[in-house]
């Protein structure tokens, strides 16, 4: 699953043109669940920039620990705490990473997932609101994982979806039926990820030195063709 986030400065107008941010992109060395995060959703046909809390918390759910930050690909038409969210809120959540940990005999190594060239990423997200009031609210999300690529698998054997930059505005639309939604939520291509592992320092939430997402190692990745 995907509980850790690293998020740089990002150049999304570049990436999305049409964007508007009323907000500044939120960003951190190692963004944990339970806290704001920026997103991408269209509101009255515009692509804007806002924050949610991480945890998606429906109006009906009674303990704020129960909120998930995750949901499977395979479970958003079938769970009632995802099916509404993803017939008609869908977002997108920048990231520039996302921390992974392997097993070893004697602990877990942190990863850091990223682009191959270390580019912008385009997470699926869900998201809800929940009204305090009549004029107050609190909006929530979850990211949308998916099983991990053959490249990958050894380091975990789940990661959230990535949506191109192409297809970002038809998963968004509320318009776009799940079934065709659900068609681009795949296992990224071989080529576009690649990962390295960093300090174990990340395991802490609380540490947000830009060290965290340092490697410590050889990036593992696809070899292009050229390469082989």
């Amino acid at each position: 699953m995907a509980g850790r986030l690293h998020i740089a400065p990002l150049d999304l107008e570049r990436l999305l043109p049409e964007l508007v941010a009323d907000t500044p992109l939120i960003t951190g060395a190692n963004l944990a669940p339970r806290r704001p995060l920026s997103i991408l959703r269209l509101e009255g046909g515009r692509l804007r920039l806002v924050n949610a809390f991480w945890g998606l918390t429906p109006p009906w759910l009674k303990v704020l620990d129960h909120a998930p930050h995750c949901a499977r690909a395979e479970a958003l038409t079938s769970r009632p705490m995802f099916c509404e969210a993803f017939g008609a809120r869908r977002c997108l959540i920048p990231v520039s990473g996302v921390y992974v940990w392997k097993s070893q005999p004697r602990f877990k190594q942190p990863f850091l997932v990223t682009r191959v060239d270390r580019g912008p990423l385009l997470l699926a997200g869900l998201w809800c609101r929940f009204h305090t009031t009549l004029s107050a609210y609190t909006d929530s999300m979850a990211l949308i994982t998916v099983p991990t690529g053959p490249l990958l698998a050894p380091l975990t054997d789940r990661l959230p979806a990535v949506i191109d930059p192409g297809a970002a505005r038809h998963w968004l639309d509320p318009r776009t039926p799940p079934v065709q939604a659900q068609t681009l939520l795949a296992p990224a291509p071989g080529e576009l990820l690649g990962a390295f592992p960093v300090s174990r320092q990340v395991n802490d939430p609380a540490n947000q030195d830009p060290a965290c997402a340092h490697p410590t190692g050889p990036m593992l990745r696809q070899p292009m063709p050229q390469e082989r």
